[in-house]
């Protein structure tokens, strides 16, 4: 019972990595928030932890709305009286080449997966600023750190987390908040149900485990970083990727 007693609210939390989380991170003790824009399969996501024996609500949010940011954290509060962590885990990809990418698509990216991680975040940090506690951990990915081509968008985006963290990290570190990120590999989510089976074979035969991630890889990263083990951690980049990337 690594977090019990805390709340967590995960954004993303309907499917993939962020359900993993949820479902972790309530069978280690914490209260979580299911915040996504799926209501059906947030609601669905709440309803399996629940009836597990675990604390979990949904909660709608369009992280890319600040108003709509506020409002999920309202509930919060109004459900749990706190908020403890906040894994910014939402995201999205409009995966083209360059020259071919559509405004939109870049820019729907930039508000998800960029300004979706400022808007949570500032939205939390006075509450855990007040208690002087608190844990946030950002989702970035190696394509932040490495580039990856047809994602000019999104690898632009987890750049753009990388820096976020750091700077949170120095902003908010003399307050009790701690803010990392994890940087995931290639992770076996809907997200990469549409890579063509040709990349990711040759991803696993790059990779030096032998396979693509699974969502627990990630959530398990979440969990360490969330805990009070890790309280000595702060501004910290944690590449889960089987050394993809070495």
């Amino acid at each position: 019972m690594r977090l019990q007693g805390k709340v967590a609210i995960i954004t993303g939390a309907a499917r993939g990595i962020g359900r993993e989380a949820a479902l972790l991170f309530t069978r280690e003790g914490a209260r979580v928030a299911v915040a996504d824009f799926d209501e059906q399969a947030g609601l669905s996501t709440a309803e399996e932890i629940n009836h597990g024996g675990g604390d979990a609500f949904y909660v709608q949010v369009n992280v890319a709305d600040s108003g709509s940011v506020q409002n999920m954290v309202q509930q919060v509060l109004n459900r749990y009286g706190t908020v403890d962590i906040l894994i910014n885990n939402a995201g999205i990809t409009r995966d083209g080449f360059l020259v071919k990418m559509a405004e939109a698509d870049f820019d729907q990216v930039i508000d998800v997966n960029l300004k979706g991680v400022f808007n949570c975040t500032k939205a939390v940090a006075p509450i855990m600023m007040e208690r002087g506690w608190g844990k946030v951990i950002n989702t970035s990915s190696v394509v932040g750190i490495y580039g990856n081509i047809g994602q000019t968008n999104y690898s632009a985006t987890k750049a753009g987390v990388i820096g976020l963290t750091k700077t949170w990290a120095r902003e908010l570190g003399l307050n009790g908040i701690r803010v990392n990120a994890v940087a995931p590999g290639f992770i076996e989510t809907e997200m990469t149900s549409t890579v063509p089976d040709k990349v990711l074979q040759a991803v696993r035969q790059k990779t030096p485990v032998g396979r693509l991630g699974r969502p627990a890889d990630i959530a398990n990263a979440y969990l360490f970083l969330a805990s009070d083990e890790a309280d000595f951690i702060n501004g910290v980049i944690l590449s889960v990727d089987g050394g993809l990337v070495l």
